[in-house]
C-alpha cells in the first residue's frame, strides 16, 4: 500500500499529460499512435529501469549515453550491412555493456572513487574512443535484421514494446528477490546494511553491471529506430536519471520504486511530445530536465529532515 502511495503522483502526472497529448492529436488515442509513443519511449525506460538499480544503491551512472553511442557505432562498423553478422555482434554489444558496467562497478568500489567521478570518466573514455575511431563520422551500415528490432513490429505490436516489458517484468522480480532487498539496504545505509551482513561491494558492482546492460538493450533499439550517428546516446544519461528522479526515486538511495522509475521514463517522454505538439522543443528540454534534477534534490532535501524527525 505504502509502494502504491509512492506511485500514485508519477501516474497522475503521466495520466495528465497523456490526456493533453490526446486533446492536441486526436491519433493518439488510437492504438497504432499509443503504441508508436511507447515504441518512442522505450530506449529511455529501458535506460531509466537500469539507471534505477545504480541509484538507489547509492551511486550514479554518467557513462550510459557514451555506451550507447558506442554500442550503435561498433555495431554499424561490425555489420556494414552484412546479415550474417548480425547475431554474433548482438552477443558482442551485450557483452561490452556487462563489461563496462562491471568496470564501472569494481572501479567504484574497489578503487574508493565516488561514482559521479568513475562514471564520468568512463564517459569521456568511450566517447574519445569513438571519436579516434570514427574521426567524428561513423562508417558502415545497420543490417535490416539488427534495426528490426527497433523499427519493425511482432504482429501489431513493435519489437521495441515487447522488449520494454520483457526488461521492466525482469527489473521487477529482480526487486523483489533478495537481491532488491540487499540493493535498497545498501542503499539506505550501507554501513548497516553490511554489519548484518549485506556484501555490499559485490551489490553495488552488480547494480552497475545491470545499468551497462540495460544501456547495451537500449543502443540496439535507439540504432534500429533511429540509424548510425555519432550523437544518438548524447544527453540519454541526464535524460534516465531525470526519469529516475521524476519517479520519486531518493538521489542519496534507499528509497523508490522501478516501477516509478520507468513512469517517469514514460513521463518525461510525453511531456517531450507535448512540448513538441505545441512547437515548443530543443534547448527548452534540457532547462525543463534541469528544472526536475532541481526540484527532486530539493524536495528530497526537505523530506529527509522530516523523516527523521518523525522517527525521533
Amino acid at each position: 500500500m505504502r509502494a502504491l502511495r509512492s506511485m500514485g503522483p508519477i501516474f497522475l502526472v503521466l495520466a495528465v499529460l497523456l490526456v493533453l497529448i490526446a486533446a492536441a492529436n486526436p491519433f493518439f488515442l488510437e492504438p497504432a499512435g499509443f503504441l508508436a509513443f511507447v515504441k518512442r519511449a522505450a530506449p529511455l525506460a529501458i535506460l531509466a529501469a537500469g539507471q534505477y538499480f545504480v541509484i538507489v544503491s547509492g551511486e550514479f551512472d554518467l557513462s550510459v549515453g557514451s555506451l550507447v553511442t558506442v554500442q550503435v557505432v561498433v555495431a554499424a562498423r561490425l555489420i556494414d550491412g552484412n546479415e550474417t553478422a548480425t547475431w554474433w555482434v548482438l552477443a558482442l554489444l551485450i557483452v561490452i555493456g556487462l563489461l563496462v558496467g562491471l568496470a564501472n562497478g569494481v572501479i567504484t568500489t574497489g578503487l574508493r572513487v565516488p561514482s559521479f567521478i568513475t562514471t564520468l570518466g568512463m564517459m569521456l573514455v568511450l566517447s574519445g574512443a569513438v571519436f579516434l575511431w570514427t574521426g567524428g563520422a561513423p562508417r558502415g551500415a545497420l543490417s535490416e535484421t539488427f534495426r528490426m528490432f527497433g523499427r519493425r513490429d511482432l504482429g501489431p505490436v513493435p519489437w521495441s514494446v515487447l522488449i520494454l516489458l520483457v526488461m521492466g517484468g525482469a527489473a521487477i522480480m529482480l526487486m523483489r528477490s533478495d537481491f532488491g532487498k540487499r540493493l535498497i539496504a545498501t542503499g539506505d545505509n550501507d554501513r548497516a546494511a553490511g554489519l548484518s551482513g549485506v556484501r555490499v561491494n559485490r551489490t553495488r558492482i552488480l547494480a552497475f553491471v545491470v545499468s551497462g546492460l540495460a544501456a547495451a538493450v537500449a543502443g540496439i533499439l535507439l540504432g534500429g529506430f533511429a540509424g548510425v550517428s555519432a550523437q544518438v546516446g548524447q544527453g540519454l544519461e541526464f535524460q534516465a536519471i531525470t526519469a529516475v528522479v521524476l519517479g520519486g526515486v531518493a538521489l542519496g538511495g534507499g528509497r523508490g520504486s522501478v516501477v516509478a522509475a520507468m513512469a517517469g521514463a514514460l513521463t518525461l517522454e510525453a511531456l517531450f511530445t507535448l512540448l513538441n505538439l505545441h512547437g515548443i522543443s530543443g534547448p527548452l528540454e534540457f532547462a525543463v530536465q534541469g528544472v526536475i534534477i532541481i526540484a527532486a534534490v530539493a524536495a528530497g532535501a526537505v523530506r529527509l529532515p522530516f523523516r527523521r524527525a518523525v522517527r525521533a
